[in-house]
């Protein structure tokens, strides 16, 4: 059951801008990466909502989005690149929200969450 009441407009955005013209899971995969690298204005603060068992990150933790990886290493999920102790390292963007992000990143990490939220897969 999805996390999160279905957001009519939401949905109508990724229709039309993510998911449209894809028809299998690579290609939403891809329309997902590409509309999120477009979205997002790099780099950007961000803070850690959830801890993942793939991630080192605690939650509250912040840290520095500075891109993202490339697109083979978001088939099955997106992620961004971050600097965390001196190393780059890619992190599940569903595990971080903006911290006084432009309103473009902002929406683009939202639609995101709201997908993962609602249940939906590539």
């Amino acid at each position: 059951m999805p996390k999160v009441k279905e957001d009519k407009d939401r949905e109508e955005r990724i229709v039309m801008e993510v998911v449209v013209d894809a028809y299998d899971e690579t290609e939403r995969a891809l329309g997902w990466y590409y509309y999120i690298k477009d979205k997002l204005s790099f780099p950007f603060k961000a803070k850690c909502t959830d801890e993942r068992p793939i991630s080192p990150l605690r939650k509250g933790e912040k840290v520095e989005a500075i891109g993202m990886p490339p697109e083979d290493e978001c088939e099955k999920e997106l992620f961004v690149t971050i600097k965390w102790q001196n190393r780059t390292l890619a992190i599940p963007l569903s595990q971080v929200e903006g911290i006084g992000v432009d309103e473009e990143t902002k929406e683009g990490i939202e639609d995101w969450h709201y997908w993962v939220r609602r249940g939906y897969r590539f």
